[in-house]
């Protein structure tokens, strides 16, 4: 049994004929409606993008080795040291 879902909220965007005619041709071919495939297809990439930034998940050996090298004391990089001593191009 599907539980419907309140949807309150609205996303809208500008696109060009082609991509328009592409989505069309996908909803289509999904079975789908256009605010379901949209929104499933959002919410898939959202969780793309935001996957290694929300959950970080290694085994123990490989979290051990990230231990180690973040124990590890700086390295003193002259040339990196003259290029962070440089005004910035962006500077006004």
């Amino acid at each position: 049994m599907a539980i419907a879902r309140a949807r309150d909220e609205r996303i809208e965007f500008r696109t060009t004929p082609d991509v328009r005619r592409l989505v069309e041709r996908a909803v289509e071919a999904s079975g789908s409606n256009l605010t379901d495939f949209a929104e499933s297809s959002l919410v898939l990439a959202a969780q793309r993008v935001l996957a290694d930034r929300e959950h970080f998940v290694m085994s123990g050996r490989a979290a051990a080795d990230w231990e180690a090298i973040n124990s590890r004391p700086a390295r003193e990089l002259p040339g990196l040291r003259e290029l962070m001593a440089r005004p910035s191009p962006f500077d006004e």
